[in-house]
């Protein structure tokens, strides 16, 4: 076999571009529920010492062995029991300086299930369902996070009236106008 000198190997390109390899993969998982007449949508607790008192989405680094879907369910799994609900992959977030340990790109994924059909397992993790039009401030950009689900839900919703099962009959997005702001 002829070596081409135009070609390099994949061990000198990671060698050259050390730096390249050194970012994060996560997720973050946005669990989309209704109750109450009330858009909700499940939070975490901080567990970082930089956004303390704050609630963040559900989502983890992704392992080395694992791809994003996979991480995705296992992230949902883990932190809720939940393991019957069908995840949309939404939109990949990459801001220089969205968390404070290093360069970290979180895909995102969400779902909108029926709260009263899903029971979560919530009793030592401080998960809580929160009303989206009170949400002010979220650790990392997951405000941000939300925000793009919104839409996408927004879209879904339009496209696919199958969601429509899960949304009570006077269900309107016009109620969560002044929630989205533009970015």
């Amino acid at each position: 076999m002829t070596s081409n000198p135009l070609l390099k190997s994949a061990a000198a390109e990671k060698s050259s571009h050390l730096e390249y390899f050194n970012i994060a993969v996560s997720v973050d998982c946005v669990i989309f529920g209704y109750e109450d007449k009330e858009l909700k949508v499940l939070l975490i607790q901080s567990d970082l010492e930089e956004f303390s008192g704050l609630y963040s989405l559900l989502g983890d680094l992704v392992k080395p062995d694992e791809d994003l879907d996979a991480a995705s369910y296992r992230v949902l799994k883990d932190r809720t029991g939940l393991d019957d609900v069908f995840l949309q992959q939404v939109h990949t977030f990459g801001s220089v300086n969205r968390h404070p340990s290093g360069r970290v790109v979180s895909t995102a994924y969400y779902s909108l299930v029926d709260i009263n059909s899903h029971k979560l397992n919530i009793d030592s993790n401080d998960l809580h369902w929160h009303a989206v039009k009170g949400i002010k401030k979220l650790a990392f950009d997951h405000k941000q996070i939300i925000d793009t689900c919104i839409k996408m839900l927004r879209e879904q919703i339009m496209e696919h009236p199958v969601v429509h099962n899960l949304l009570p009959e006077k269900f309107s997005f016009a109620l969560y106008r002044n929630y989205m702001k533009p970015f």
